[in-house]
């Protein structure tokens, strides 16, 4: 059982589904459609909604993993396999048909001291791609050869910039929809080798 305590710490702690977490939702689902998948992973997912929602919705079994403990509570209250990792440390090669990420990706002062897991999910460092960077470098180990990143990317981290980086590590990008806001734009990447 969950004490009050801890209960409070899931919901301060934990990023919460915003838009950002919505569209990717979104544009997963209606790009995977039927299509049979069989093992999928949201990395850093949070609340776990998005992997709620893409395996209530396509059928896929979907793995969670997220570096704070929090968030894995969550999760798994959502009933979501959630693991506690640090972007794909633990997992084997080759294992997941789809990988799901929607990084943290706001550009901050890197002297700026991080000192909460709500700062952590939020915090992209100094160009926005310091952690979306060690994804992409090894995304591929953990993918199968026919398998799709969708990534989730901002006007503010560089989508032509996260787009070159793919390229380096032996992706083709491709933008599946965008999204305005007022002070940027998101869009959803598809990663395929």
């Amino acid at each position: 059982m969950t004490d009050l305590a801890d209960r409070r710490d899931v919901e301060t702690e934990v990023y919460q589904p915003a838009e950002d977490s919505h569209l990717l939702a979104e544009t997963a689902v209606a790009d995977l459609g039927d299509a049979p998948k069989s093992l999928a992973l949201e990395v850093g997912t949070g609340s776990g909604y998005v992997a709620e929602r893409v395996a209530d919705e396509t059928h896929a079994r979907v793995l969670g993993s997220d570096v704070n403990p929090h968030a894995c509570v969550q999760a798994r209250e959502r009933g979501v396999e959630a693991v506690r990792a640090d972007l794909l440390e633990p997992f084997r090669s080759d294992v997941f048909d789809v990988v799901l990420f929607n990084a943290p990706y706001l550009p901050t002062d890197p002297d700026e001291e991080r000192d909460d897991w709500m700062e952590v999910a939020l915090s992209g460092g100094e160009d926005g791609r310091e952690v979306i960077e060690p994804f992409l470098e090894s995304v591929g180990r953990v993918l199968d050869p026919d398998g799709a990143v969708y990534l989730l990317v901002s006007s503010l981290t560089g989508v032509d910039e996260v787009a070159e980086l793919a390229a380096a590590e032996g992706f083709s990008a491709v933008a599946l929809r965008d999204e305005s806001f007022p002070f940027e734009t998101l869009t959803v990447l598809k990663l395929l080798r």
